[in-house]
């Protein structure tokens, strides 16, 4: 390490072809480390050309065309990740590398990952050429808000986390499209929302799954998943993780976000003043974050409902708490004030349309 905080790849290219290099422990930093490669990524092939001339890809703005990758390689799968990869990644923290993960632990769970067929989304047949996108959070500003036909009007609806959307329709629509999760969130989801009706993910006819990998639970998931069977070890040991897609999951449809995605958008857009902290190694984006950004690289325009603006303390945490006027809980690991002032910045500068309703009384208490 020298003055700056920066650190060398030396050592892991001289062993990249040799064997999974030693394991980097969190404890050895008391902030993030800053690596010389920190800010490069894998790319992808060109992503389709759009022919809309609405697209965000057409964004005037200076700032966000220099940090925009538009062929930033999205997707884990076994075709990508080698001795060499594995050694670069594993000098960064979960859920953006490997850093604390033995090789062996993780790869065959990887090597079940197909190689996606397709892009995750295509412009509507008999459309404008666009591919139009909602992205609904699960902020309370969306109680009273009567958004969901507007939200179903879009080509596709993404959902994260405890998508509750029985009884809600009018709110939040009834259409979902791409679901985004983590292990945990899938699976927590059930426990936290069960109260307010929520049964399961959604699960309609054709969804696409995206998984977060944000730590080694993930990656045991993945492999009782992709095999159909209980998962064999670990915090999820014996659960059937199956059952929790009702009947949806099928290979062509799940996809599995890359690391260097995960990291690309923490570095580029939400670097947060936490990571200069000892409890750096737990901070990062949210679900719904990483969803809007996965949005963002897929879609020509995307419109973000229930997310956090800044009148949130009008709003209970969740639209589900119709009845208990919560308020929004921070914790540690999140940075919500970063992520409300990017919302608003790429909403200003046209980048995507955020649901807003500054100067309404809300709806707290309904």
């Amino acid at each position: 390490m020298d003055k700056t905080n920066n650190y060398s790849y030396v050592e892991t290219q001289r062993a990249a072809s040799e064997a999974p290099i030693p394991i980097i422990k969190q404890s050895s930093f008391n902030k993030i480390p800053q690596w010389s490669f920190e800010d490069t990524y894998n790319l992808d092939a060109p992503p389709r050309p759009t022919t809309c001339t609405q697209s965000l890809r057409n964004s005037n703005d200076k700032t966000f065309q220099k940090a925009f990758l538009p062929n930033i390689r999205m997707f884990l799968h076994k075709d990508n990740l080698n001795i060499r990869e594995w050694n670069r990644l594993s000098h960064f923290n979960n859920p953006f590398g490997f850093m604390e993960i033995k090789y062996d632990d993780v790869m065959p769970a990887v090597k079940l990952i197909p190689n996606p067929k397709e892009p995750l989304l295509l412009p509507k047949l008999g459309g404008d050429g666009c591919v139009h996108c909602a992205v609904v959070g699960t902020a309370g500003i969306l109680n009273g808000s009567k958004m969901g036909v507007e939200i179903d009007a879009h080509d596709y609806v993404f959902r994260m986390n405890g998508a509750v959307i029985n009884g809600y329709e009018e709110d939040v629509g009834k259409r979902t499209s791409v679901y985004v999760h983590t292990a945990h969130s899938i699976t927590e989801s059930l426990k936290v929302f069960q109260e307010y009706g929520y049964k399961s993910a959604p699960h309609d006819e054709g969804i696409k799954y995206v998984l977060i990998p944000e730590g080694l639970r993930d990656f045991q998931w993945l492999q009782g998943l992709y095999k159909g069977e209980k998962v064999s070890s670990g915090e999820y040991q014996d659960i059937k993780p199956r059952n929790y897609y009702s009947g949806q999951f099928s290979e062509d449809r799940f996809y599995v976000l890359h690391q260097d995605f995960l990291r690309y958008i923490r570095n580029r857009f939400l670097k947060s003043d936490y990571l200069n902290e000892e409890s750096w190694a737990i901070v990062r984006p949210t679900n719904g974050a990483f969803t809007l950004f996965v949005a963002l690289h897929t879609c020509d325009t995307v419109s973000a409902y229930g997310f956090m603006t800044d009148d949130y303390s009008k709003y209970s945490n969740y639209y589900a708490e119709k009845r208990l006027g919560s308020e929004v809980i921070f914790y540690l690991n999140h940075d919500l004030i970063l992520e409300k002032n990017l919302w608003k910045s790429f909403h200003n500068k046209k980048i995507l349309k955020l649901y807003q309703r500054n100067g309404s009384k809300g709806a707290k208490k309904q």
